[in-house]
């Protein structure tokens, strides 16, 4: 294996890691443009050959394939029977205080631990609309 072949795996080898590395898949389409060019070196392509063959290989495996692979690693938001409160009115049942960690709502008949996104005190009895869900606690706005 002459030079260029040498740096041609070593730019793999890189590519590679930093895939590994990012998750973000972007780098393997370097990874794969490099491996191609490697395969031309081998075949005792000249180096501008080569860097050309890199390009162009690269270019179209980003262009054309990396918008179905993005596809087809997104994975559809599950939905489960928690975010059925998300925008349903529920009421006060213990004061919602941020700075103490204390808060409890009804909503739906069942009771959940609750925080003000405000953060502004909500008393017993105050009707509140549920903005969100982090973890097991509800985050609450004010019903206007």
């Amino acid at each position: 294996m002459d030079m260029m072949g040498i740096i041609w795996l070593s730019i793999i080898v890189i590519f590679v890691i930093v895939e590994a590395l990012t998750v973000q898949l972007l780098c393997i389409w370097f990874a794969a443009g490099a491996l191609i060019a490697l395969i031309v070196a081998m075949l005792g392509a000249p180096e501008w050959v080569q860097i050309t063959v890199f390009v162009i290989c690269t270019a179209l495996l980003l262009i054309l394939t990396r918008p179905i692979a993005k596809r087809l690693m997104q994975r559809p938001r599950e939905f489960t029977n928690a975010d059925r409160v998300i925008g349903a009115t529920a009421v006060v049942i213990h004061e919602i205080n941020n700075d103490s960690a204390e808060g409890q709502v009804k909503v739906l008949n069942q009771i959940w631990t609750a925080r003000s996104l405000s953060g502004e005190i909500l008393p017993v009895d105050a009707k509140v609309v549920v903005h969100s869900i982090e973890g097991v606690k509800v985050i609450v706005a004010k019903y206007e």
